[in-house]
């Protein structure tokens, strides 16, 4: 069986609102990450794409598989927090280990992993 955990550096991105650079399916991309946990069975990244190269035009909200980002780097450059979505609503998470607070806030743990 799969142990589905957070990725350290993605929860240190969105503990500490750290934007990331990392590449995804063959593609460089400048991200702030949202919310990390599981859907549909696979660790996950919710992210809004601020730069780099998207098939899509940006900014853009970006749904990502952990385990197929490659070269995860956390930058010096910050962003405020939370964005509002257009429903107003979040994903439905199997599990959701974190989440980025509005920026008057601290991020939220949802599960501690040890």
């Amino acid at each position: 069986m799969l142990l589905l955990q957070p990725n350290p550096l993605l929860w240190t991105a969105i503990e500490d609102r750290r934007m990331i650079r990392l590449l995804y399916h063959s593609r460089i991309r400048i991200l702030e990450p949202h919310d990390h946990g599981i859907l549909k069975g696979s660790a996950q990244l919710l992210a809004y794409q601020v730069g780099g190269s998207s098939s899509r035009r940006l900014p853009n909200w970006i749904l990502m598989k952990a385990d197929e980002i490659i070269d995860l780097e956390l930058l010096d450059q910050t962003f405020p927090g939370g964005r509002p979505t257009a429903s107003g609503k979040h994903l439905k998470w199997q599990t959701l280990f974190i989440r980025v607070k509005p920026a008057t806030g601290t991020a939220r743990v949802v599960k501690i992993w040890g």
